[in-house]
């Protein structure tokens, strides 16, 4: 059901997802093309926010904090899960796997890989700073417009 709560989680893990987009690439190999990064990032973050943290909104400011760090995770859980599926299929349509199950594990060391990109102080301030100022306005949302 749409309401105010889902709309700005929404908005605001999206704008979380632009922004820590402009964070990482940085952070990448100079030869890195990056496409369409940021809007898949803000994407990702948008649905994020309206699928798992406007249904948690209405508990109290303890779990809106956490409820924004949960939204948080899930963004990055779903980016990374993205980009290395996205990785590991250009490198299977080159033949770099001898069979699909060698392609799957492929998926779980590239998000690894990608991870520790993340580690990044700046990169994490971005994450929990953002979290928890998303998880405080949806739960404000929800109390003014029920």
């Amino acid at each position: 059901m749409p309401d105010a709560a889902r709309l700005i989680a929404a908005l605001c893990v999206g704008l979380i997802g632009f922004a820590v987009s402009f964070a990482i690439m940085p952070l990448m190999p100079e030869s890195t093309s990056f496409g369409n990064f940021i809007w898949i990032n803000l994407g990702l973050g948008m649905l994020a926010g309206w699928i798992v943290m406007g249904k948690r909104a209405g508990r109290g400011i303890a779990a809106a904090v956490n409820n924004g760090l949960g939204g948080v995770a899930v963004l990055v859980l779903w980016g990374l899960f993205v980009y290395a599926c996205h990785e590991m299929f250009n490198k299977a349509l080159a033949n770099w796997y001898r069979d699909p199950f060698d392609a799957v594990i492929a998926i779980f060391e590239l998000m690894a890989e990608y991870g520790l990109v993340l580690a990044d102080p700046a990169v994490l301030m971005v994450l929990l700073g953002g979290g928890i100022v998303a998880g405080l306005l949806t739960e404000l949302a929800w109390r003014n417009w029920r």
